[in-house]
Formats: structure tokens, sequence, C-alpha cells
């Protein structure tokens, strides 16, 4: 099983903890993740907190998972296009699969993401949960 180093989970937590991308200068272009240089050639950027709200583009119930996501199986990932722009692939919590449907608004959400074995070091990260307005 591959583990990721704590140094790079160290450096990504503007963007799991926070929902950090950049922001063109040149275009206004949002990206998440960041990145360096932008389509229209530019490599001028701003750093640029998303909203963390969007909508639900497509999803799918996973109910044959990785070892470290065991416990949580089975659980919903989908692809989320965020308000501000950029589209993401995050879980989606407390989803009843057959609840959901494509259009549903949802919300970033503070989570468990896993906890590694015998250690039990645990990670946490930012996951999707229907926003108020969409749930019934």
């Amino acid at each position: 099983m591959h583990r990721q180093s704590p140094i790079l989970r160290w450096r990504r937590y503007p963007e799991r903890y926070r929902l950090e991308g950049n922001k063109c200068l040149e275009c206004s272009q949002i990206y998440f993740p960041k990145k360096e240089l932008c389509e229209c050639g530019c490599k001028s950027f701003v750093n640029y907190k998303l909203k963390g709200e969007g909508k639900i583009l497509t999803f799918t119930e996973i109910k044959s998972s990785p070892e470290e996501f065991s416990e949580m199986t089975p659980y919903c990932v989908g692809i989320i296009e965020l308000e501000d722009g950029p589209k993401i692939t995050a879980q989606i919590a407390d989803a009843d699969v057959t609840c959901l449907k494509v259009g549903d608004k949802v919300e970033s959400t503070f989570r468990k993401f896993t906890a590694v074995g015998d250690s039990g070091v645990i990670h946490y990260g930012l996951k999707f949960k229907k926003a108020k307005s969409s749930i019934n």
C-alpha cells in the first residue's frame, strides 16, 4: 500500500484544509490545485480561497475500496463544479446514493479521511455534503 510522505501532506495543508487555489493576474482564471502557468501564458498569480460551495456534476458509490478506506465502505465520490469555477473530485459525506442527484448543491465540510494502521495517525481533510438548500 502506498503511503504519502508526512512532509508532502504538510505542504498541501492550504489545499487540503482551506481549498486554497490561485488566480491569474492577467485573465482572472481560477485554478485548483494551484498552477504555475496559466492557459493565457501568464506566470503571475495570487492565492485564492475558494468558497467551498458548488454542485454535483456526476457521482458514484464506491463499494470495493482500497484498504485504507475499508471502514468507510460504501461511500460516494463525485465531481464537484465549484461556484468559483474549478471542478474537483471529492468524497461526498453523509450521502445515501439513492438521495443524490446531478445538480444537487453541496458545501465543503472538514472530516476524517483515514487512520494509519498501528500508528493511529488520523488524517483529516475536506469532503463535501449536500447543502441545506438541496436537502428534501
